[in-house]
């Protein structure tokens, strides 16, 4: 199979993808949570028009010239409304929030006033609505301002609130399976053997599926053995993944047996190997209704893949468009060379200058096993195939890498 481009993978990959289906979540336990439908106020805020300062409300026709005297009628505190109407001359005190009483147009700031008993003097003037918050300022029942899609965090979830909605119909999390795999792989915390390593793809892209909304499912190590790689298949179709996430073994040496036991699950192949760098034996497909993405098994191939593949994906299960990849363009802090027929991502840090201005550095070494290098990185610098050599201060494209 020939190699495909990584816009190519992408369109293949996010075709015909639907959302997950959704469920009902309490506000409380809403946060960081996708709505999967628009979401209208119940109510309109504030629900009548409310003085914006502690003071006192006045007719502002009586305060026109000051010094004015006004006589004192009542007291009008949040949650408790002056119930009787202001006349000619008359005030009531209010405080922030409390409705305004009927026949009064402003506020009075108790900073320009004096009191003497029922006796209140106006020492400033004020026009009609001043320090006043009409009714539906900031909302008007029936208006939709969450819309499905939107990710919730603190700011959206107050407005929910507020919105006077206690539960929300959310997306539910997609379910990844995590499975690594190959004998030379141990758990972190387990004493490896002379020719072993300690596994890491695997928390990396359980804490990127978590990050994009997701909810990972960890299957552990699948030995080089073919029934031990079924059996971990056979495994995530029963917990209800909808995405199976392969770490290594996809390749095609003698030991690379992935690909080989998902096609006798039942897995119909999208596409395998692509013109990049790093991330070439990225392969895809599907074993009914859930999708398989084979990621390389060098750690930082791995999770650069996740973040420009899984991403993309989770997102269109949960009713998102996807993440564009649209780079931004900085110019180089020193020279680059030429690159060959795959699309190649430089880990990369973003400098800034003492204007502000941000330059992006290659590292030196690009090496696909270098975790400490990736982990150093805030940026992706994409290299297009046959790209010819650079000098310092050209611009290239730079995709930010997300951030915790």
């Amino acid at each position: 199979m020939a190699l495909i481009s990584v816009d190519e993978a992408l369109s293949r990959l996010l075709g015909g993808v639907e959302p997950v289906g959704s469920e009902t979540v309490p506000l409380a336990r809403a946060n960081g949570r996708i709505l999967a439908a628009d979401l209208a106020a119940t109510r309109t805020q504030p629900p009548f028009a409310a003085s914006a300062m502690d003071g006192y409300a006045v007719r502002a026709a009586d305060i026109t010239k000051v010094p004015a005297t006004l006589k004192l009628i009542g007291e009008a505190p949040a949650g408790r409304a002056f119930t009787d109407a202001i006349g000619a001359g008359e005030t009531v005190r209010i405080f922030t929030g409390a409705p305004l009483p009927e026949g009064s147009d402003t506020i009075l700031i108790q900073e320009n006033a004096t009191r003497d008993g029922e006796r209140v003097t106006a020492l400033e003037s004020a026009p009609s609505g001043k320090f006043v918050r009409p009714a539906g300022l900031d909302f008007k029942a029936g208006e939709v301002l969450l819309t499905a899609g939107t990710r919730l965090d603190y700011r959206r979830l107050a407005l929910a609130a507020a919105m006077n909605h206690p539960v929300l119909e959310l997306r539910r999390r997609p379910k990844v399976a995590i499975l690594a795999t190959g004998d030379e792989l141990v758990e972190p915390g387990e004493q490896p053997g002379p020719d072993q390593i300690i596994a890491s793809n695997h928390a990396g892209i359980a804490a990127l599926v978590e990050d994009c909304g997701g909810e990972p499912l960890q299957l552990g190590i699948a030995a080089d053995r073919r029934e031990h790689i079924a059996e971990k298949i056979a495994e995530a179709r029963a917990a209800g993944a909808d995405i199976l996430v392969t770490l290594g073994g996809a390749s095609v040496g003698d030991h690379d047996l992935v690909q080989d036991v998902l096609a006798a699950s039942g897995m119909e192949l999208g596409f395998w190997r692509i013109a990049m760098r790093p991330g070439k034996p990225l392969m895809a497909g599907r074993i009914e209704d859930m999708r398989v993405l084979g990621l390389p098994g060098n750690p930082v191939s791995s999770l650069v893949c996740g973040v420009l593949f899984l991403r993309p994906l989770i997102d269109a299960l949960l009713g998102r468009p996807p993440r564009r990849r649209d780079a931004e363009l900085l110019p180089l802090t020193a020279d680059i060379g030429g690159n060959d027929q795959r699309e190649d991502y430089l880990r990369a840090q973003i400098q800034r200058d003492d204007d502000g201005t941000e330059r992006v550095a290659p590292f030196e070494r690009q090496d696909s096993s270098m975790l400490a290098t990736l982990t150093r990185a805030d940026a992706l610098v994409v290299r297009p195939p046959h790209a010819a050599p650079l000098p310092a201060g050209t611009p290239v494209p730079v995709l930010r890498l997300p951030q915790g």
